[in-house]
């Protein structure tokens, strides 16, 4: 089972390239990028969220 997609406003816990998910999970081809530590920032419409679609090829994409 996959994990629930990460809220805007949650810290981003890997610098990586985010995609932008619906309620129910589905892709919306949209993508963002994230970095450590920071804040995801809000979404288009409500109930959207974040899964991590690409991580970053240096140190701070190894998300411990």
């Amino acid at each position: 089972m996959s994990k629930p997609p990460l809220r805007p406003g949650h810290t981003a816990p890997a610098s990586a390239q985010y995609a932008v998910v619906g309620p129910r999970g589905g892709h919306t081809g949209a993508e963002i990028t994230g970095v450590k530590g920071k804040t995801l920032p809000p979404t288009d419409r409500p109930g959207q969220g974040y899964v991590i679609a690409d991580r970053t090829k240096n140190g701070a994409g190894k998300g411990r």
